[in-house]
């Protein structure tokens, strides 16, 4: 009898795995669910649903996106997905600011559980008010370097990627700025423009309308190119001036969209060429330009070696200033210079 059960036991398991394996080759059979993690109208949800467009050209099927935010840095909607089942009929929107939803308390996983395809990001910009006395970086730099901490400086959120972008600042020119913490982008733009603040670090897509309308004035991309904005000029690269800034620099957003790390190669294999011709797409690349966008691409293995490394950079940044409940080794979370 016993040995009647383990042969029903192993009929039903294998007819199980063909039956997935079967269902993985059909792939996708029905609409695909995009779980976008941030509110709707805000910019992951603007990339995820114009690439989802894009990818349901060639899946031939559609990728209907929906929003579940809340909890700790996305941490609800990626806690949803997850327990899914991995079949890749429900892929989840994220950006960069997921990162440190784990040692936060968000949850208890790491990013190694997504299979990740990034879209890109709008690189960060140095910017002062339009009547500052400070018209280029170098100025600005050496007054600091001159008088430490006494020019105040904003960039979103303590722990946000603009905040690393300041420390970033400081630690390739030496310079040591008075950081003041605002909750948002926006609030800590209008400290600039109003004098609460000398300066602002946040992303050209977000500058460039205060730009344009001569509100703010910018000084320095952060990124190894110059940047040319239209209704204002270039705006000169950071690196120009001060080259040590590349060994800490660029840290850039990564905006897209994940599926699963359980879910079966072949389906992985079919997202993978979906997001590539999607990337390729004159749709995408012309939102791009207009919206001061640097594509990506990355998927599978590099995407996640690129979430890896913002995870890592981000978890120690929240810890260290005691900003995280969790401590990041606790959750297997690797410090920068320890990754390959």
């Amino acid at each position: 009898m016993q040995k009647l059960i383990t042969t029903l036991a192993a009929g039903i398991m294998a007819t199980t795995l063909a039956s997935s394996s079967l269902a993985a080759d059909r792939y996708p059979e029905r609409d695909i669910t995009n779980v976008v993690v941030w509110s709707a109208g805000g910019g992951t949800d603007v990339v995820n649903r114009m690439i989802s467009a894009e990818m349901a050209k060639s899946l031939d099927v559609n990728i209907n996106v929906t929003n579940r935010p809340g909890g700790v840095a996305g941490s609800l909607g990626m806690s949803y997905v997850n327990k899914k089942r991995a079949d890749g009929y429900t892929l989840v929107g994220l950006s960069e600011s997921v990162v440190g939803s784990a040692v936060q308390g968000g949850w208890n996983q790491k990013m190694s559980v997504w299979y990740p395809f990034i879209v890109g990001g709008s690189p960060d910009l140095i910017s002062v008010a339009s009547d500052s006395k400070y018209t280029s970086l170098k100025e600005l730099i050496a007054d600091v370097k001159k008088n430490p901490r006494s020019v105040k400086a904003s960039a979103g959120g303590a722990g946000s990627i603009h905040h690393l972008n300041l420390l970033a600042l400081m630690n390739g020119t030496g310079a040591e700025f008075n950081y003041i913490p605002y909750p948002g982008s926006a609030p800590a733009q209008t400290a600039a423009m109003t004098g609460e603040v000398e300066l602002v670090i946040t992303s050209l897509a977000e500058q460039q309308q205060l730009i344009k309308g001569g509100q703010l004035r910018p000084l320095a991309m952060l990124v190894a190119s110059d940047q040319k904005l239209d209704g204002y000029g270039t705006i000169p690269s950071a690196f120009t001036a001060f080259p040590s800034l590349e060994k800490h620099l660029p840290i850039m957003q990564a905006i897209g969209l994940a599926v699963s790390q359980k879910a079966p190669d072949n389906v992985k294999a079919k997202l993978t060429k979906a997001f590539q011709m999607a990337m390729a797409s004159p749709v995408i690349h012309k939102w791009a330009e207009d919206n001061y966008y640097v594509l990506s691409g990355l998927s599978g293995e590099e995407a996640s070696k690129e979430f890896a490394f913002l995870e890592s950079l981000f978890s120690w940044t929240l810890h260290d200033l005691g900003a995280a409940k969790v401590i990041p080794s606790k959750l297997g979370i690797s410090k920068v210079s320890e990754l390959n």
